[in-house]
């Protein structure tokens, strides 16, 4: 049975509004059974009533609207991922692909349509988690920072922080991503290939064992060298364009496909600007889980082979797929975030 969304935001606005989100039930309790309430009490309800309360629902809205926006750029970029992959990884003298619609078409051949959601529930729980802590990260990076219209770097200022820690979860998320993506590559290109992991629990195992707690950071520099920049510039370019947007309406709201033109122009951006840089990293990320069987020994030093391999071209395989990807993706993710705070109030 499909539960309405109405009603799904309308539960979660009850919960979050309920009293037992807010008044401790205990301090209550003693004030009814003296029949007044203790100064002491009197201060510790306001305050946990209002502030912490505040803050509470709207951390909680936060990661609620974090969660669905990380549903949306799933489902909608996972196609345009998996072809991204596939060609960022395969062999520059041998290529398995022509192109980006090769690539397509040979794995919904093979595969059918699923071929292209391949691995597909992994990313989807990564990607709820990641967006989740990354929009709550943003939203009180926004409060720390202090943004305004009056002042269009703020957004930028905010957006780099809040990439900055959403780094930390979404580098090991990508990481086990791409490996489990590369196995596709190898099987097409040897029919001999035998897989490494069977599942993504496997690959996970394997990295903290060869590397220890370090593991799952695997490539976590070159993650900073992307992440910082375009981050800034994702949430500069979204929050800019849509308050040029609101700033033409006499109610100073931005109308839904302005909100939508706002978030892919901002995808566009955060990743035609850095692409070469995930090329890169991508390269660091489908290298041995063993240290002693990688082929990069740092960025550089990957930057500069792919470089030998293909000139500048070969630091942008992949880009078509990318961008085709980038602004949909990000359009409809931005769009059901702003959403969503906005139904949740």
């Amino acid at each position: 049975m499909t539960v309405p969304s109405n009603v799904l935001l309308q539960s979660f606005r009850s919960v979050l509004d309920s009293p037992g989100m807010s008044v401790s039930h205990a301090r209550r309790g003693r004030s009814i059974a003296t029949g007044f309430a203790h100064p002491a009490d009197s201060a510790f309800v306001a305050s946990a009533a209002v502030e912490p309360q505040s803050a509470l629902v709207r951390s909680a809205k936060d990661v609620f609207a974090g969660t669905c926006g990380g549903i949306t750029v799933t489902l909608v970029g996972h196609p345009f991922d998996t072809v991204k992959v596939l060609l960022q990884t395969q062999s520059a003298t041998n290529p398995a692909y022509k192109g980006p619609l090769d690539a397509a078409s040979k794995v919904v051949k093979s595969e059918g349509f699923k071929g292209l959601y391949k691995g597909v529930t992994s990313p989807l729980a990564g990607q709820m988690f990641f967006r989740a802590t990354l929009f709550f990260g943003y939203a009180r990076a926004k409060e720390i920072v202090g943004v305004s219209p009056d002042d269009p770097m703020s957004y930028a200022k905010a957006g780099l922080l809040a990439w900055m820690a959403g780094s930390f979860f979404e580098s090991p998320i990508d990481l086990f991503k791409s490996q489990w993506q590369t196995q596709i590559v190898q099987a097409k290109q040897n029919p001999n290939y035998v897989p490494p992991y069977k599942t993504v629990g496997e690959c996970v195992r394997a990295s903290i064992k060869h590397n220890g707690i370090r593991g799952p950071y695997q490539a976590f520099g070159a993650t900073l060298i992307r992440n910082l920049p375009a981050g800034a510039i994702y949430f500069g370019v979204f929050e800019n364009t849509k308050n040029y947007f609101a700033a033409k309406h006499e109610d100073g709201k931005p109308r839904d496909w302005e909100i939508m033109f706002a978030g892919g122009l901002g995808g566009f951006f955060y990743w035609s600007l850095f692409y070469p840089v995930d090329v890169i990293k991508s390269a660091m990320m489908t290298d041995s889980i063993n240290k002693a069987e990688r082929k990069y020994s740092g960025f550089l030093d990957a930057g500069s082979q792919l470089y030998k391999q293909g000139g500048v071209r070969r630091l942008y395989a992949g880009l078509v797929p990318c961008l085709l990807r980038a602004s949909p993706a990000n359009a409809g993710m931005l769009f059901v975030v702003d959403k969503v705070k906005q139904l949740l109030g």
